[in-house]
C-alpha cells in the first residue's frame, strides 16, 4: 500500500509492526494518544474503518491499569494503532504504549511524529470533511484536544497510505463517551465467550453465534459492537424490544423484510469507496468507480421500490446512468454494464469509442464463426476477465483431424472436457478490445466524477439508509433468534429476577432445552454465594446469568419464562485459574490482578462474576483473602454472584442481611448389585449452603487414582474438617434485625415496580407478613404485626 514516495516524506517512523499475525479481515485504523504532565490518564481516541466511512471519536479520563482504552480497542479489532513517537522513544515506552503492545501482539504498529498530533489540524479536517447533516459534532468536540489530535494524524496518516483524499462534506464523524454503554472489559468478553469460542475460534458457540441471523455485513458489525458494547438507557432498549415484539407477531412483515434486506450489499463500504476522491486516475481507478457507481443505483433501486426514499439522489444518478444498468455477476456482464452505464449523448466522445468497442467486439464473434466453419469444429467465444475473450471448445463427440488441433490454434489449455484456445488475430482484437475499453472508462470516469459531485450534497441520505439497513437488519436477527428457541421479552426494573433461565450457548449446542433455574439478586439480598460440588454446574450458571443480562441490555428477548433486568454500566467476571507464562504470573497472581482492577473500577450499578477466589494459595490464606474481597463488596450495591468452594464464607449470611446462600444440588445414589455410592448432578440451584462434604475427593475417585491413596485422603480430611468446619450459628438479635432488613426491603421493591391491581398487592403483602413473622419464629421472637385491612 505504501510507496516509495511515502517513506522519503518522512512523515511516519515505522517502528513496529507485525505482518504475519494482523488480525483476518480487520479494517479499522485506530490512533490514540495520552495527556501529558498533570493531563497524564486523558485519553484521545480516533478510528476509521475503511470500510465505512465513518470518523468516530472518543475522550475520556482512564486509571492507571488503561482498562477503557484496552477495552475499546478490543472491541474495534484494528488492523493498525498509531501512536505518537514520543511515546516510545529511545525503546523506553510509556505505560500505555507498553500495555498496548503486549495486549496486542498481532497488530501493526505505527509511530507517527508528536507534531502530527495536533488539535488545530485535527478541528480544520473535520469543519472540511465533516457532512453538514452531522455537524453539531463540531461543537461537542471542539473543547476535546486529544480526540481532534488523534483525528489529525489519523486522517493525514490515511491520506498517505490510501493515495486518496475524502471529499469535502462527505464524512459522518461521530464522538462516543464511555459513559453511553455497558463496559464489559476484554476479559470478561472472553470468559464470557461473547464473539469468539474459546475452544475453537471458528465455532459458532459464542453467544455472537447464538444471536447472528443477519443477512448484510453492516448488520454483523452492528451486532458484535452491540453485544460488546450493551446499551445503558432503558428507553432505547424498549423501542428495539418493541421492534421485535412486532416482527414476532406480523409473520409477513418479519419474512418480507428479510427477503428484502438479503438483496443489499455492503452500504457502509460502498459509501467508504464513493467519498474518496483518488490523487491519481488509472484505469482500474475509472473502472473500480464506474462499478461502484453501478452498485449504488442498484442499492437504490432497492429501497425506492420498498420504500419510495431517496428519490433526489436516485433521479440525479438516472440523468446519467442507464436505466436498465445493474449489479450483475459475472465478468462479461458486468464489463458490458460498465461500458454501457453512461446514457449515450451525454459525451461524443464516450459514445464514439463505445461504437468502435460494439465493432470490436461483433468482429470477434464473426472470426470465431468463420473459424468454426473452416475446420468443421464445434467452437464458440468465451471470455474471463484474465485472458479477454478465447475460444472454447467441448471434446465430446468431436473428432480432430489428424488427432489435434490445427496450429492455428495457439496458448491451448484443457480443462476437463474443454480446450480453451485462441489466435494471432483474436490476440490483436483483443489489445484492441482493451484500448477502447480504456478510452470508454476514461470518458465514463469524467462523467461520473461530475454525477458524484452532486450526489455528495446528499451523502448524509445514504449514510442514513446504511444506518437504517444495519439496525433492521440486527433486529431481525434477534428476531430469527426467536423463533428458533423459546425467548420471553424481559423488563426492566431495579431487580435481577429470572425464572426458569436456560444458558443461550449451551442451548444452541445441546440441540435440546438445558436444564434451567431461577436467578433473583435484588438491593436486599444483593450479594449472592453459590456453592456445590466440582462439575455440579456452578460456572454454567453464572455465565449463564451474565449472557441473559447483556442480551437484555442489547435489546434481545432472552432465554426464560419471565426476565427482569436492573441496567448493569459494568459487568466484570473472575473466571478461571491457568498460570499467565507470557506475563509470569501464576494463578494466584492473576487472581489479584484481576480481582484489583474489579475493586477499582466497581460502581454500584455493576454486575460481578465471581468463580473461585483464592484456590492458587493455601486454604487460610485464600479464606483470609475471599473474606476480606467480599468485605468490600459488600459494602456496595452493586449485584454480587460468588461460587466458590470454601464453605466458611457461608458464614457471611449470619453477619449481613444482604447474603443469600444457595448451592447446586446433588443426589446420592447407591448400586444395588455392589453397593458402591454415585452422584447424580441434577445441575439445580436451590436455597441454602451446600451439605455436601469431601466432594473433591468424590470427583477424583471417578479417575484411575489409585484406591488407598483416596481412602487416605478421606482420613485426612475428615480431622482437617474437624478443626476448620465449626459452625457458627448467629443469635436471635441478629436474626430479627434480618428479617426486618428483608421485610424493609421487600416493601421499598414493590412500592418501586409493582403494577400489581389492589386485590393482587393485598394478597403479595399479606404474603410478605406471612414470611416475616416466620422469620420471627425461627428466631425465638414474637411473631406479629400490628396491620389494619381495609
Amino acid at each position: 500500500v505504501r510507496d516509495s514516495n511515502y517513506y522519503k516524506n518522512n512523515i511516519f517512523d515505522i517502528k513496529f509492526c507485525s505482518s504475519a499475525t494482523t488480525t483476518s479481515g480487520a479494517s479499522v485504523i485506530v490512533a490514540v494518544v495520552e495527556g501529558r504532565g498533570l493531563a497524564r490518564g486523558e485519553i484521545g481516541m480516533a478510528s476509521l474503518n475503511l470500510k465505512c466511512p465513518e470518523l468516530v471519536l472518543s475522550q475520556f479520563a482512564d486509571t492507571g491499569t488503561y482498562a477503557k482504552v484496552i477495552t475499546k480497542i478490543h472491541i474495534l479489532v484494528p488492523l493498525e494503532i498509531l501512536m505518537p513517537d514520543t511515546s516510545s522513544e529511545k525503546g523506553k515506552g510509556t505505560k500505555l504504549f507498553n500495555l498496548i503492545t503486549e495486549n496486542f501482539p498481532g497488530v501493526a504498529f505505527t509511530a507517527i511524529q508528536r507534531k502530527y498530533f495536533n488539535e488545530r489540524k485535527g478541528l480544520e479536517y473535520i469543519q472540511q470533511l465533516c457532512a453538514p447533516e452531522f455537524g453539531t459534532v463540531i461543537m461537542e468536540v471542539q473543547a476535546k484536544y486529544y480526540c481532534l489530535a488523534a483525528a489529525a494524524a489519523l486522517l493525514k496518516y490515511l491520506e498517505f497510505i490510501q493515495n486518496s483524499v475524502y471529499a469535502a462534506k462527505s464524512l459522518k464523524v461521530s464522538f462516543k463517551g464511555s459513559e453511553q454503554t455497558a463496559m464489559i472489559d476484554s476479559a470478561s468478553a472472553s470468559n464470557l465467550e461473547l464473539v469468539v469460542n474459546n475452544r475453537d475460534h471458528r465455532s459458532e458457540h459464542s453467544l455472537l453465534g447464538v444471536l447472528n441471523h443477519t443477512k448484510t455485513p453492516g448488520g454483523a458489525r452492528r451486532l458484535r459492537s452491540n453485544i460488546l458494547e450493551p446499551l445503558v438507557d432503558v428507553d432505547t432498549i424498549n423501542i428495539r424490544l418493541d421492534t421485535i415484539q412486532e416482527l414476532l407477531q406480523d409473520e409477513e412483515l418479519f419474512f418480507g423484510l428479510k427477503n428484502a434486506i438479503g438483496h443489499f450489499l455492503d452500504i457502509d463500504q460502498l459509501l467508504s469507496v464513493l467519498v474518496q476522491i483518488p490523487k491519481q486516475e488509472t484505469v482500474q481507478v475509472a473502472e473500480a468507480k464506474i462499478t461502484h457507481v453501478i452498485q449504488l443505483k442498484h442499492t437504490l433501486d432497492l429501497v425506492y421500490l420498498a420504500l419510495c426514499l431517496f428519490d433526489m439522489i436516485l433521479e440525479q444518478i438516472k440523468t446519467v446512468i442507464n436505466d436498465d444498468t445493474t449489479y450483475l455477476k459475472g465478468s462479461l456482464n458486468m464489463r458490458t454494464q460498465k461500458c454501457y452505464a453512461v446514457r449515450p449523448n451525454i459525451n461524443e466522445f464516450l459514445d464514439i469509442a463505445r461504437r468502435a468497442y460494439t465493432e470490436i467486439v461483433d468482429d470477434i464473434a464473426g472470426l470465431v464463426n468463420q473459424m468454426g466453419e473452416k475446420y468443421g469444429l464445434p467452437i464458440r467465444t468465451s471470455f474471463n476477465s484474465a485472458r479477454g475473450f478465447f475460444i472454447q471448445m467441448r471434446l465430446e463427440g468431436v473428432v480432430l483431424p489428424e488427432g489435434k488441433l490445427p496450429s492455428e490454434f495457439i496458448k491451448v489449455t484443457k480443462h476437463r472436457n474443454n480446450y480453451g484456445f485462441t489466435t494471432a488475430d483474436l490476440m490483436k482484437m483483443n489489445d484492441r478490445c482493451d484500448e477502447a475499453l480504456r478510452e470508454i472508462f476514461h470518458m465514463s470516469y469524467v462523467v461520473i466524477c461530475q454525477l458524484l459531485s452532486t450526489v455528495h450534497e446528499h451523502i448524509h441520505c445514504l449514510y442514513k439508509l446504511s444506518d437504517a439497513v444495519s439496525m433492521l437488519d440486527m433486529l431481525l436477527s434477534l428476531a430469527n433468534a426467536c423463533t428458533i428457541s423459546d425467548y420471553v421479552r424481559p423488563e426492566f426494573t431495579d431487580t435481577l429476577a429470572i425464572k426458569q433461565g436456560r444458558h443461550p450457548i449451551l442451548e444452541r449446542m445441546a440441540g435440546q432445552r438445558p436444564v434451567s433455574n431461577n436467578s433473583y439478586i435484588s438491593e436486599g439480598s444483593n450479594f449472592v454465594i453459590i456453592t456445590g460440588p466440582n462439575m455440579s454446574g456452578k460456572s454454567t450458571y453464572l455465565k449463564q446469568v451474565a449472557l441473559c443480562q447483556i442480551m437484555a441490555q442489547i435489546g434481545s428477548f432472552v432465554p426464560a419464562e419471565y426476565a427482569s433486568v436492573c441496567v448493569a454500566d459494568q459487568i466484570f467476571t473472575r473466571i478461571g485459574v491457568d498460570d499467565d507464562f507470557e506475563t509470569n504470573s501464576s494463578t494466584f497472581m492473576l487472581e489479584m490482578k484481576e480481582i484489583s482492577y474489579i475493586i477499582h473500577n466497581v460502581s454500584d450499578r455493576s454486575l460481578i462474576i465471581i468463580d473461585e477466589l483464592g484456590r492458587g494459595t493455601s486454604a487460610e490464606e485464600g479464606i483470609g483473602i475471599c473474606h476480606s474481597v467480599c468485605e468490600v463488596l459488600l459494602s456496595l450495591k452493586a449485584f454480587t454472584l460468588f461460587a466458590t468452594h470454601f464453605l466458611e464464607l457461608c458464614q457471611l449470611e449470619s453477619l449481613y442481611p444482604n447474603v443469600e446462600n444457595q448451592h447446586m444440588e446433588v443426589q446420592h445414589t447407591r448400586s444395588s448389585d455392589t453397593g458402591a455410592e454415585g452422584v447424580v448432578y441434577t445441575y439445580v440451584l436451590n436455597r441454602g449452603c451446600s451439605e455436601e462434604s469431601h466432594y473433591g475427593l468424590r470427583a477424583a475417585e471417578m479417575t484411575a487414582l489409585p484406591s488407598n491413596i483416596i481412602q487416605e485422603a478421606k482420613k485426612m480430611a475428615s480431622k482437617v474438617s474437624q478443626h476448620l468446619l465449626a459452625k457458627h450459628h448467629s443469635d436471635p438479635e441478629t436474626q430479627r434485625q434480618r428479617a426486618v432488613y428483608h421485610l424493609a426491603t421487600r416493601l421499598l421493591q414493590a412500592a418501586r415496580n409493582s403494577r400489581l391491581d389492589p386485590d393482587s398487592l393485598r394478597m403479595y403483602l399479606k404474603g410478605l407478613k406471612k414470611q416475616y413473622e416466620a422469620e420471627l419464629q425461627a428466631a425465638g421472637q414474637p411473631a406479629s404485626i400490628d396491620t389494619e385491612e381495609e
